[in-house]
């Protein structure tokens, strides 16, 4: 009995000291901890990461500008700098498209310029559109999602036709006409690259509406919101104090695996040319240029290149968004 009394205390003990010497995480760090525990994910922080730098300041070193043309003398074979256009260059008789050397670590595109540097360029305009776009559909789609989740009724069955009529306008032809209309009306290819972030946050909007009010259809429930009911206070603090923040983990995975879908939307749209105009580069203009046999065959330095860093940007994204989903995942372990 005296045995099995020690026994008892020393495992009591033993528990005691074990739990003393937990840490008590919160929420946050939880969520943190799993997230870095997902190898994948971490890989696609990285990726993003560096793409990142790679783009914002890469054309800070590069010893060469985004419109910057070059051309070799087929007489001399000397390489020479101009400012005139591409098309220019090739009307001249001389040869824009320059081997990979040491000069131009990826040689130059049809119109002569750095394939390099019009790849950070590129990115900067890639990566801009992806999160601004984001910003846009979140911002529209919380907003409108967390009000017909909360009201319910009219609200929710008027809004929740307009997702449906969003969900139903077909995306492609739809840029093709407004391409057309910004040919028609002029608009700067400078100017073109704002409309189409506007155009397509308005667009996507939709989806993450839905999501919010499921979202909140259930955590107007909770008792804590009776709660609130109970003290009074406003509805428009309810939603946005209470409701919305709550929605948070699914408004994060929506961002992180739409910010991927993104990219990839505006590299065909510019691929199509209904994207980012010329002179302007993007990665999907830039590997339009594969629609060349002449190219396809003879050139891959030239359209490979922004293929693969769309390819690496949108795995990357998808990684950080099945990480995040699995990190705010309560049934996860610890």
């Amino acid at each position: 009995m005296e045995e099995n009394k020690e026994l008892l205390e020393q495992n009591q003990k033993e528990q005691d000291e074990f739990e003393q010497n937990q840490v008590i995480m919160t929420p946050g760090q939880l969520v943190m901890k799993r997230f870095f525990r997902n190898k994948l994910a971490v890989i696609g922080l990285v990726i993003i990461i560096v793409m990142a730098l790679f783009c914002i300041i890469g054309p800070f070193l590069s010893p060469y500008g985004e419109y910057e043309i070059f051309y070799i003398d087929m007489e001399t074979g000397i390489e020479h700098r101009m400012t005139e256009s591409g098309l220019g260059a090739a009307s001249m008789g001389v040869n824009v498209k320059a081997p990979i050397s040491s000069a131009h670590w990826l040689g130059t595109d049809p119109d002569g310029r750095d394939v390099f540097t019009r790849l950070m360029y590129g990115g900067r305009i890639s990566l801009t559109v992806g999160f601004v776009v984001v910003i846009i559909e979140l911002i529209v789609g919380i907003i409108l999602g967390g009000l017909a989740g909360y009201y319910g009724g009219i609200v929710d069955m008027i809004i929740m036709r307009l997702v449906e009529v969003f969900y139903c306008l077909p995306f492609v032809p739809l840029m093709l006409i407004l391409s057309s209309l910004f040919l028609g009306y002029g608009i700067s290819p400078r100017y073109k690259i704002y409309f189409i972030m506007i155009v397509m946050g308005i667009l996507y909007w939709a989806g993450v509406a839905r999501n919010v009010r499921a979202q909140i259809l259930s955590l107007r429930e909770m008792e804590y919101m009776q709660a609130a009911e109970a003290t009074g206070i406003r509805t428009t603090r309810k939603i946005f104090k209470h409701l919305i923040p709550n929605t948070i983990p699914i408004i994060i995975l929506i961002a992180t695996m739409d910010v991927g879908g993104v990219i990839l939307t505006e590299s065909v749209l510019s691929f199509l040319g209904v994207g980012i105009a010329w002179p302007y580069a993007s990665w999907g203009n830039m590997a339009n240029a594969v629609t060349d046999s002449i190219i396809l065959k003879n050139y891959p330095n030239i359209w490979a290149p922004p293929g693969i860093l769309i390819l690496l940007t949108v795995l990357a994204f998808n990684f950080i968004g099945d990480g995040m989903r699995d990190a705010f995942d309560p049934r996860m372990k610890r």
